[in-house]
């Protein structure tokens, strides 16, 4: 118990996937939040630790291959993110900002909760879209470029990656704020009785974008930003 207890949470999830789902059952964050221990994560969140070392001890260990993230080379971790996150985000946030409009605009005045999931989440459209081009356009290449310059035998002379990751790991957090905020404002994704078929259809693309992002910024705080700095440190000449 004492080793997953001061196991840090994002390195259980980055050794297998299934534990994210425990996490999420207690309500722990395992991607913004991955960085403390177990027993810390418990306390932050004022869940009994006896029972997630129970669930961590009896759930399924052995690791899917196809979702073993940490065992994938870095480029192709990329290239995942890029063609299932990164589309997925793209193509989502149009879809939730006309729902959440609508919802505010017809409901506000009853359940003035939807005017600041649909400010909120105006908000977030913005920030996740300039955040998204500065991976593409920046960081990810520049990843990419390091491991081509591995493979040949090059060196570098600075570090570069570690100050757009630390940029890239504030925006998250402040995602993740933005994503606490609109499951509270929601009361967890649940619509009232009386909800048309668009203010359910609201709740429920809100509900599947947070879990994505809590995956895809899992992906990069605990496995992909990592190795890129571990990656460059090891290429100084």
């Amino acid at each position: 118990m004492s080793d997953l207890a001061t196991s840090k949470v994002g390195a259980l999830v980055s050794e297998n996937i299934k534990t994210a789902h425990i996490f999420k059952k207690h309500g722990i964050d395992f991607c913004c939040g991955g960085g403390i221990s177990v027993e810390d994560a418990c306390k932050k969140n004022n869940v009994s630790l006896s029972a997630v070392i129970e669930d961590l001890n009896n759930m399924d260990h052995e690791v899917d291959r196809q979702l073993d993230y940490n065992s994938w080379p870095l480029d192709f971790l990329i290239d995942h993110i890029l063609n299932i996150h990164h589309k997925y985000v793209l193509e989502s946030l149009p879809v939730i900002s006309e729902y959440a409009e609508k919802v505010a605009s017809v409901h506000g005045h009853h359940y003035t909760e939807v005017l600041k999931i649909r400010d909120h989440f105006r908000g977030l459209n913005d920030e996740l879209l300039s955040h998204l081009q500065k991976e593409e356009v920046v960081l990810f290449p520049y990843v990419k470029r390091l491991l081509q310059m591995k493979q040949s035998g090059q060196s570098v002379d600075r570090d570069f990656v570690e100050s757009p990751i630390k940029v890239m790991q504030m925006e998250h957090d402040r995602a993740g704020v933005v994503l606490r905020e609109l499951r509270k404002l929601s009361k967890n994704y649940m619509p009232p009785a009386d909800a048309c078929n668009t203010f359910r259809a609201l709740y429920h693309k809100l509900q599947e974008f947070e879990a994505d992002l809590h995956q895809h910024i899992h992906l990069e705080n605990n496995i992909l930003f990592p190795k890129a700095i571990e990656l460059e440190e090891s290429m100084k000449g």
